[in-house]
């Protein structure tokens, strides 16, 4: 590290970005099953953002595994660096004032913590939970995950191999088992735009 020489005191400030675009930059974290609705909620805010003319850049847990994080398998350790990673992703993106809309499971209280910490707090954070039962997701099954899951071909599967703890104090709860995906695209939008709008004053 001694040949490391970061020039962050150098570079443009976020705030000239976020008055650049017109908006503020914030990390929408999207947790929830396999199968609860993260990614068609993702894609329906994302085209929702952009009618309004927010610029917005989503991560989804999928895309993610296919470049940046090929590497990883889905052990614990690797689990954990693959959020830390998404995270300091998503940092950057977020301090160019470009709303992030990150769609992952990040099964456990301490994974999103550690997003939470690298990104900041809210309002740079939002912690959203995609709430469906694992038997409504199950029955969706709509990659064949489940299925393959009880079948013993896939070890550690969040829900059925392995536990999924719920958020404890999420900034917003959309219950996709009993909302219409644009229902919940609409619920989280209306959440949202006070959180990235620019205040007149500044």
């Amino acid at each position: 590290m001694q040949h490391i020489h970061p020039i962050f005191d150098r570079l443009l400030l976020r705030a000239h970005k976020e008055k650049m675009l017109g908006q503020r930059g914030v990390a929408v974290w999207l947790t929830g099953l396999s199968g609860a609705g993260k990614s068609t909620i993702a894609q329906g805010l994302e085209q929702a953002l952009y009618r309004q003319n927010i610029l917005t850049q989503v991560l989804d847990g999928d895309n993610v595994r296919t470049g940046i994080n090929n590497n990883l398998g889905f052990t614990d350790a690797d689990r954990t660096e693959n959020i830390r990673r998404i995270a300091e992703v998503a940092k950057l993106f977020v301090h160019c004032g470009i709303v992030t809309i990150c769609s992952f499971v990040s099964p456990t209280v301490a994974i999103r913590q550690l997003a939470r910490q690298i990104i900041g707090n809210k309002p740079d954070f939002l912690e959203v939970y995609i709430n469906a039962s694992l038997e409504v997701c199950e029955q969706r099954d709509v990659k064949g995950l489940y299925q393959k899951a009880r079948a013993g071909l896939i070890p550690d599967f969040t829900g059925i191999g392995s536990p999924f703890e719920p958020p404890i104090a999420p900034d917003i709860t959309l219950n996709t088992q009993n909302q219409l995906p644009e229902e919940s695209v609409q619920q989280l939008l209306e959440f949202l735009l006070p959180y990235i709008a620019i205040p007149r004053s500044e």
